[in-house]
């Protein structure tokens, strides 16, 4: 009975003796990697504090502080450790860590790390597709812009940003549909101010490859979001191209009354005349000639036309 009672007692201190050496060993791998943090090296910490944190919960309840501290420590790192690639402009490494310091906030019970992280995301998805627009990469740009938006479905910002790299792919309807979108969620000025230059740019597009209708619709359409000038000069060439003089006139009148001091406003002044005139339209003949009679190029035919009429 004594010698069954004796080899008990060998197994329970070594049990123990296990036990402490376990504990003993949690705790210097703990310490190494609070050292690691200390120096700033967080990948060396980061490591440490996971062998720590297996280590102590083989350890059970005598290991229970240092499983905590080491589930308050690692998600922190993590978070840091993508912070400090989005400090660098590494987005394609920064987003992913992010996302990896949520998943392990929330699986450790970090709820104030997850939630910094998560606000963290979506910026830093902005700033990724933001500098793929400069450097041109449009088709890049529209995808980091679209992970914005699957993360919050109504930013206007990325809408229109969107709506920019679409443009630049050459997407203009898609780029029309995320404009459209960014003013429906509080980008309306700009949105469209950015619709109307695109739809201007297709127009003018449109009149120099001869496609005169489409270089018209163009022109309109660009106007439907905010009038310019430039818009109803195309829309006035185009139509006079198509023999819609009356049109024409009517469309060249609107780009003088918004840009009277424009370059060839003496040559859109003698169009319209001439314009008029094939339309029986005298009076308005008369009055744009005289408009121009003293332009060193065009003075002598206004003349010429004003004794005719």
């Amino acid at each position: 009975m004594k010698r069954i009672i004796l080899i008990a007692m060998t197994v329970l201190f070594a049990a123990a003796a296990a036990s402490a050496q376990d504990m003993a060993q949690a705790t210097e791998t703990y310490n190494n990697g609070a050292m690691a943090l200390q120096m700033g090296d967080n990948a060396a910490a980061l490591t440490a504090f996971q062998s720590a944190l297996e280590q102590a919960t083989a350890c059970g309840e005598e290991g229970a502080d240092i499983v905590s501290n080491c589930k308050e420590i690692i998600p922190k790192i993590v978070f840091a450790i993508g912070k400090d690639y989005a400090q660098a402009k590494d987005f394609i490494n920064a987003i992913p860590q992010i996302r990896k310091a949520i998943e392990v906030a929330k699986e450790y019970g970090n709820e104030e790390v997850a939630k910094e992280a998560a606000e963290l995301v979506p910026q830093l998805l902005m700033q990724k597709a933001n500098g793929l627009l400069r450097t041109k990469d449009f088709a890049g740009a529209a995808e980091a812009y679209k992970e914005v938006i699957a993360g919050d479905a109504e930013n206007g910002r990325a809408y229109l940003m969107l709506g920019q790299a679409l443009e630049g792919t050459g997407a203009a309807a898609d780029a029309e549909a995320a404009y459209l979108k960014a003013a429906e969620f509080g980008e309306k000025e700009d949105a469209d101010q950015k619709l109307s230059k695109m739809y201007v740019k297709v127009a003018a597009a449109n009149l120099k490859a001869k496609k005169y209708q489409d270089a018209v619709d163009a022109a309109l359409k660009s106007n439907g979001y905010v009038e310019n000038a430039t818009a109803y000069k195309v829309a006035g060439t185009a139509s006079s191209q198509l023999k819609k003089n009356a049109e024409a006139v009517s469309y060249l009148e609107k780009y003088l009354s918004l840009s009277p001091n424009a370059k060839d406003a003496n040559q859109m002044c003698y169009t319209i005349a001439a314009l008029s005139q094939q339309l029986g339209d005298k009076a308005k003949a008369k009055e744009y000639y005289q408009k121009i009679v003293t332009d060193p190029k065009l003075g002598e035919t206004a003349k010429q036309q004003l004794q005719v009429l």
